[in-house]
């Protein structure tokens, strides 16, 4: 596998005034991350809006969605403030797009949830109207980027990694699925169940990937970023809140960054080689403590 060069995200899941958003991505930006991305949750901030703000702000980063809800969204309004928002930050935006997993959002937002194929048929429907909508006028000459924004997709379904494997030009790796009996929860998939769930990827990009076009990049989130000296004890802990698996299983988590500098910084250099997991998003809560990990895999 061609190793692509890493790439560093941090999603900013807390909304703040705004000469503490300003300050805030500027921070990240100094720390070195190459993307700055706004989850699409109530009670976050607004994306776009926030996504414009940031731009203000920065300089060289990238700024995108993490990932929006197609359910919170009619297409061509949709299409509309990505035009727009990929006008005002220069072309440096990027599209995260996902069918939705939260329920209790749907319903506090008054929109209809939809049955599982409802939902991922009309994250596919968004994908189609987007491309077409860029592609016609009046957006044509609105976007900054020709034929649009970098799309990423992210999802475990079939459906979704089909779409995903055809349209996206990043596909995310989410790590966890959906909890059967806690709706709007995720459980963390086994390093096992993780590394089938990119195999599967893998067969179905060979097939659907259209002839001459690059494979997709690769995302993975990082749930949680510790840097330690007692990798055992720390893993330990994490087990406790992870009931569905076993301590030695949580060790092997792709989703968790816990040990030394040496250890995490090997740990994603091993990952990039097996399952090319070069584009590396953390949450917020860990964007400082990432930072010398960072500068450790640029080194590397």
């Amino acid at each position: 596998m061609n190793q692509r060069p890493f790439r560093f995200g941090v999603n900013l899941l807390q909304p703040a005034p705004a000469a503490a958003w300003r300050a805030k991505c500027r921070r990240a930006e100094e720390l070195g991350y190459d993307v700055l991305l706004v989850p699409d949750h109530l009670g976050m901030p607004a994306p776009f809006p926030a996504l414009v703000a940031a731009a203000g702000a920065t300089e060289r980063v990238r700024l995108g969605t993490f990932v929006l809800n197609a359910g919170f969204w009619n297409p061509a309004l949709l299409a509309r403030e990505i035009a727009t928002t990929d006008a005002l930050t220069g072309g440096r935006l990027e599209v995260g797009l996902g069918a939705g997993y939260v329920r209790a959002e749907h319903e506090s937002a008054g929109l209809p949830w939809g049955s599982p194929g409802e939902r991922v048929g009309h994250l596919v429907h968004t994908v189609s109207e987007l491309r077409r909508l860029y592609a016609e006028e009046p957006l044509r000459d609105q976007v900054a980027q020709a034929a649009g924004p970098p799309l990423l997709i992210g999802g475990n379904g079939a459906r979704v990694m089909q779409l995903a494997a055809r349209e996206a030009d990043v596909v995310a790796f989410t790590g966890a699925r959906s909890h059967p009996e806690e709706p709007g929860t995720l459980l963390a998939l086994s390093a096992e169940e993780f590394a089938a769930s990119v195999e599967r990827y893998e067969e179905v990009e060979r097939s659907v990937r259209p002839e001459g076009a690059d494979p997709a990049e690769r995302n993975l989130l990082l749930q949680t970023v510790q840097l330690t000296d007692d990798r055992a004890k720390a893993v330990e802990e994490l087990a406790e809140r992870s009931a569905h698996l076993t301590a030695e299983q949580v060790l092997g988590l792709p989703i968790l960054a816990v040990g030394t500098l040496e250890e995490v910084t090997r740990q994603l250099l091993d990952q990039r080689d097996r399952f090319g997991l070069s584009y590396l998003t953390v949450l917020e809560p860990y964007m400082e403590t990432f930072a010398p990990v960072i500068e450790a895999l640029r080194a590397a």
